[in-house]
């Protein structure tokens, strides 16, 4: 038996596989809200040891003798026996060693491994988890914006994925397989392309003294471009904002300009999108990705309508006499939010097939 997880600044996904060699379904999956714990350890415990059932009440005998045998004491569960575990965290790993970026929480791989028994337990990037998954995807578990004309080699992969925060990866063809590489590429400068983006960074630099691509693109990220906008174009609906105040404002604002229901949405959801495309578009330059580039997390599903009207695209391929050369990558939307727990699970497996292999 493995253990898998995917631990973001919002959820975490706890997962229990008999995973051996091809990909299966997880034995049992649970959620938890992050914020809620105080460390990794915490959660795990709750997850691995859960609660024993409540004892029946005999109603026949709710009265008994001071003389009357004590109940035998019920068996004690048979502790799980975990092979390996794989956990995908959202910061930079190293020496299997995770200080998170969005959670107050130090994860440390050998101290899991020795408080929870386990003889093989690695950490991974969020998105380096990630990577490993969408190499499991089935046909139908994505959606593609761009077919392009893909080499008939193999050749580089980009994912980026927007979300709680942004996270990058690339995927290099080793000659035999597919090897995700971690990266830190959300946390890059961002780059204005026109003279509207640039008053964007100026509006952010009035909140931030480091703009980064995951202030821009991100949930919180979709809610600052939504305040650039509002104040430079004075056009906010009474409801929306009220609205945004009570609930979740990323959410909000991308159901409004989704629906079509304010216009001050729809220009957010614009700028969203294209400098989603452009940063999408700087990556797949960067590493020659000419197999393609795919956008996880979960913005890009509940945004998919968005992306596919040309905005994103256009974005992507704007890159002067690169433009062509950008149009003939593959772009594809990873619609199955449980790549980086697949990801993580398929290492877990590996570890636990061939303990060597870490």
């Amino acid at each position: 038996m493995i253990v898998a997880g995917d631990i973001g600044g919002t959820k975490t996904h706890l997962a229990l596989f008999d995973w051996t060699k091809d990909r299966v379904d997880p034995v049992r999956l649970e959620s938890f809200h992050s914020a809620d714990y105080t460390s990794l350890e915490d959660m795990l415990t709750e997850f691995l040891v859960p609660p024993k059932p409540p004892t029946p009440i005999d109603e026949s005998a709710t009265e008994k003798s001071d003389d009357a045998e004590p109940e035998p004491a019920r068996p004690a569960e048979e502790p799980l026996k975990i092979d390996a575990a794989c956990f995908g965290i959202a910061g930079p790993v190293i020496q299997n060693r995770c200080q998170t970026t969005n959670l107050p929480w130090v994860v440390d791989g050998a101290t899991l491994a020795k408080r929870f028994d386990i003889p093989q337990v690695k950490l991974l990037n969020d998105l380096e988890a990630m990577a490993h998954g969408i190499l499991l995807l089935r046909p139908d578990e994505v959606h593609i914006l761009n077919a392009g004309n893909p080499p008939p080699y193999n050749q580089a992969i980009a994912l980026i994925a927007a979300g709680t925060g942004l996270g990058e990866s690339i995927l290099f063809w080793n000659g035999s397989r597919y090897q995700p590489m971690p990266s830190e590429g959300g946390h890059s400068d961002f780059a204005p392309n026109n003279d509207n983006e640039i008053e964007l960074l100026r509006h952010l630099r009035s909140n931030y003294l480091h703009v980064s691509y995951e202030r821009v693109l991100s949930g919180p990220g979709l809610h600052a471009i939504y305040d650039y906008v509002r104040d430079s174009k004075k056009n906010e609906p009474t409801w929306l904002s009220e609205q945004i105040k009570a609930g979740d404002p990323a959410a909000v604002i991308a159901e409004a300009g989704l629906k079509g229901q304010a216009d001050i949405a729809k220009q957010a959801l614009d700028l969203f999108a294209s400098i989603y495309g452009a940063e999408a578009g700087n990556l797949a330059l960067k590493a020659m990705t000419l197999n393609g580039v795919y956008l996880g997390g979960g913005i890009a599903p509940k945004l998919l309508a968005k992306l596919k009207d040309g905005t994103f695209m256009k974005g992507f391929t704007n890159k002067g006499r690169y433009a062509r050369f950008m149009s003939s990558i593959p772009v594809k939307v990873v619609m199955n939010q449980q790549a980086p727990l697949l990801g993580a699970a398929s290492v877990a497996a590996a570890l636990a097939q061939n303990p060597a292999s870490s």
